[in-house]
């Protein structure tokens, strides 16, 4: 089992992650109170896709179903940028991050091959220029659309942290984490 888990970091490591560390899921702190930076709509989204609060349903609901899961792969990338307030900079970042992230979520499920798996990432699901949420429709991409680890209640500098990852990793430079839990089969 080591093992697999030892290939899982690589293969992460290979495709570009900065960092990777498995994650015991019973050791992650969930509360109701990191759902709030969604609820103030600290990204603007809140409200406009299905991956996002409300739609994405109640954070007890969601806390569950996280903890519902054995393990998690947590992935940082780290990518410089001109100027933290340059929001094109930013953008850039976040969607070479959520790249990034997608194909490790294909990875996991192609290679791996686990019973089940949540993919949570940075801010809410950009995969569609506009979500159907909108449109009182349903999800277009539901097996490539993800959530944010803060929708789901989790304090992500802390994960970092306890995983040996820094949340600040230099200037203009600005980090994003992704966490995909599962279950073996």
């Amino acid at each position: 089992m080591k093992d697999k888990f030892c290939s899982l970091l690589e293969k992460a490591l290979e495709l570009g992650a900065y960092k990777a560390s498995m994650v015991d899921t019973s050791k992650i702190k969930f509360s109701s109170e990191y759902r709030h930076a969604c609820e103030s709509n600290a990204c603007g989204m809140y409200g406009t896709n299905w991956m996002g609060p409300p739609a994405v349903g109640p954070i007890e609901q969601l806390i569950d179903r996280a903890k519902g899961y054995k393990r998690g792969l947590l992935i940082q990338t780290v990518q410089q940028v001109s100027d933290l307030y340059d929001t094109k900079s930013v953008e850039r970042a976040e969607k070479s991050h959520n790249e990034l992230f997608g194909n490790i979520v294909r990875m996991v499920k192609d290679k791996y091959k686990f019973k089940d798996i949540l993919p949570l990432s940075a801010g809410c699901c950009k995969i569609c220029e506009r979500c159907a949420y909108l449109d009182g429709e349903k999800c277009r991409n539901p097996e490539k659309s993800f959530s944010s680890m803060e929708a789901y209640g989790i304090n992500v500098m802390e994960l970092e942290e306890n995983c040996g990852m820094s949340y600040y990793n230099g200037e203009d430079s600005i980090s994003y984490a992704g966490l995909i839990l599962f279950n073996e089969n």
